[in-house]
């Protein structure tokens, strides 16, 4: 059973920075993408950013100059930098793992990130 735990959600003022961390445990195959999805309140879940096993990046355009994504392979663990915040960006931002090779999907519990003055 793979397990992704979510960490560094919070309040923040706007203009201010969060650093979410997710440890991924258990069975996971070295090919896979692991990501970050948020959900505001009446919207629909969208992808923020991903990162392949191999460290290629896809950093979603509502965040593409102010985010960014990256990995330890080692620990299983993938981060998410966010800078320079804007109300907008509240919401729960959740981990996700997709393995290739087993073709499964995995997703953390969500951590809520809110930005208010």
């Amino acid at each position: 059973q793979v397990q992704l735990v979510e960490s560094g959600g919070g309040l923040v003022q706007p203009g201010g920075s969060l650093r979410l961390s997710c440890a991924a445990s258990g069975s996971i195959s070295s090919i896979n993408y692991m990501g970050w999805y948020r959900q505001a309140p009446g919207k629909q879940r969208e992808l923020v950013a991903r990162i392949t096993s191999g460290g290629a990046t896809n950093v979603a355009d509502p965040a593409k100059d102010r985010f960014s994504i990256s990995r330890d392979n080692a620990k299983n663990t993938v981060y998410l930098q966010m800078n320079s915040l804007k109300p907008e960006d509240t919401a729960v931002y959740y981990c996700n793992l997709l393995d290739l090779r087993r073709g499964r999907d995995y997703w953390g519990q969500g951590t809520q990130v809110t930005v208010s003055s």
